[in-house]
């Protein structure tokens, strides 16, 4: 019961990113920066939580290393 809930919760996730996806292209296509913010977007949401983690393992590991 538990895998066919979230096979169907799945499908509707893919049908969102083929939504998400069709925008931007076609924002482009019509000379629009639309698509260009989103990208930048996504770049900083992925690198938000890297940069997070290196500064506290940096931290913690130069905490240690005075200890």
């Amino acid at each position: 019961m538990l895998l066919l809930l979230f096979m169907v919760y799945q499908l509707g996730v893919y049908a969102q990113c083929a939504m998400c996806r069709a925008v931007p292209s076609s924002s482009l296509e019509g000379g629009g920066s639309v698509g260009k913010g989103l990208n930048t977007g996504i770049l900083y949401l992925l690198a938000v939580p890297y940069v997070l983690i290196a500064i506290f393992g940096i931290y913690f590991f130069r905490r240690k290393s005075k200890a």
